[in-house]
């Protein structure tokens, strides 16, 4: 009715410029109103409730926020923030609320509890990687659920193996089971790359002993092992201890039993572990009495191997077939385009071999997203001659995200004519995961939807 009666009016170029003028001055905090009309400038709520945002005008209470040393004042409304928070709400208008002038918030930093401030007044979220956690704090603290949810969001969507440990550490913190469960996914699948990432080394010690006994690990226990020592040298910095070997193994105290040392390899053990001076005296006979004798001894080391990750595999032909002047190779591309609707890991291609008896070949296979390259792999398979197809891996998976086209590509190289694909699918179900195919212009060699090479997709889900 307000909006009928007194309809928004086109504002003049000067005012427009004291519109940008005003929010600048909210990002500074340095915030003064000029004129007694400010509130004509602005048509909506929303907006007169921005300019609010880190405003000394009509300041009820200050904020002393960030660790000493490191503080900013920040001011704020009480009604506004009562309405954005129930914390704030039993702060200031509780039965148990205190007439304070200011309040001290050291657990917060400044730019996270400004990104909260900023969703209460202006109903916006600006998120970034460095202080996305931080944010996800603020708003846990002060129960601001769809913020919360937001922080979720944006950690979900820039989850990779180079953080996920880091993720499972704060997600486990904040008591976000999803986001723990999109953690675990990533550093099953991609377990050598997140054991390798500098972030593995700054997770606490119950997200080690966690990360050392999951069962479904998709890693060498070689890597495990290594990966735990640069643990416990980062954690005797942080101690402040010299990152000796004893001090390593002080550490890690009895988390050091979960790496399954007596399911390694004999050479990794013999060239690696044995000379590491990290295992007792004792315990070295005794893995080395584990590995040769018949009787073997008790041992404190979790000793059967890790189940690892099963992979799984989408066949997106119906038949296949072979002619005597195809399919052939002379240094060509074949190439597919994929998507799906589910985060999934892809850990290599299955391809045809030959039709002409047992043959070798040579396969350059790449995954690519809108041109870049996300994984490559030079790699020598023997067909047997059978129709059958063949595995050839990625050195690690490759995360592929939901809803985004990506570009399946190989060149062989073989004297032999092959196998190839017939009655391609647009679309096939594999489990709990649908892969969508189209036609890639990087196809040189004839491979398609239809028919072709590339005829199937191992990935881990």
């Amino acid at each position: 009715m307000a909006a009928e009666l007194f309809p928004a009016k086109k504002l003049p170029a000067v005012t427009a410029n004291a519109v940008q003028q005003y929010h600048q001055q909210n990002v500074s905090n340095n915030n003064t109103i000029q004129g007694c009309n400010w509130q004509g400038l602005y048509p909506t709520i929303r907006e007169r409730n921005s300019v609010m945002f880190n405003n000394e005008l009509m300041a009820d209470i200050h904020f002393v926020v960030g660790p000493p040393g490191g503080t900013q004042r920040v001011p704020g409304h009480k009604y506004v923030l009562a309405v954005g928070s129930s914390v704030f709400h039993a702060m200031f208008y509780g039965e148990l609320a205190e007439d304070k002038d200011e309040i001290r918030i050291p657990d917060v930093e400044p730019p996270s509890f400004l990104a909260m401030l900023k969703y209460i007044y202006c109903d916006e979220i600006d998120l970034c990687a460095d202080t996305v956690l931080a944010t996800l704090y603020a708003a846990k603290k002060y129960i601001v659920p769809h913020l919360a949810r937001a922080c979720v969001n944006f950690l979900e969507t820039s989850l990779s193996a180079r953080n996920a440990c880091v993720l499972l550490s704060q997600s486990c913190l904040f008591e976000e089971p999803d986001l723990t469960q999109r953690c675990w996914e990533v550093i099953d699948a991609q377990a050598e790359l997140a054991l390798r990432s500098e972030g593995f080394c700054d997770i606490d010690t119950q997200t080690l002993e966690s990360i050392l006994r999951r069962e479904t690990l998709n890693a060498k226990e070689m890597v495990v092992f290594d990966a735990a020592l640069s643990w416990a040298e980062a954690e005797c910095q942080r101690q402040e201890l010299q990152p000796t070997i004893e001090n390593k193994r002080l550490v890690l105290g009895k988390s050091i039993y979960l790496i399954r040392i007596p399911a390694m390899a004999l050479d990794d053990f013999a060239n690696g572990v044995a000379q590491s001076g990290v295992l007792t005296l004792t315990e070295t006979n005794d893995i080395f009495l584990w590995y040769t004798a018949a009787k073997k001894p008790e041992l404190k080391f979790v000793c059967k191997p890790r189940k690892g990750l099963t992979p799984q595999k989408c066949h997106r032909f119906q038949s296949c077939a072979y002619r005597s002047n195809q399919w052939r190779y002379r240094g060509r591309c074949d190439s597919i385009q994929f998507a799906v609707d589910k985060r999934v890991f892809i850990a290599g291609f299955g391809l045809y071999g030959s039709s002409c008896g047992s043959a070798e070949y040579q396969a350059k296979i790449e995954l690519k997203r809108q041109g870049v390259t996300l994984g490559v792999a030079i790699i020598k398979y023997f067909s047997d001659g059978s129709s059958n197809t063949f595995p050839v891996f990625f050195e690690y998976p490759v995360q592929i995200e939901p809803d985004t086209f990506y570009t399946a590509s190989v060149v062989l190289d073989g004297n032999e004519l092959s196998y190839f694909g017939q009655e391609g699918m647009t679309e096939v179900q594999c489990g709990k995961v649908t892969f969508q195919f189209q036609c890639s212009s990087d196809s040189t060699n004839g491979t398609g939807v239809q028919g072709g090479q590339i005829p199937e997709l191992i990935f881990y889900a």
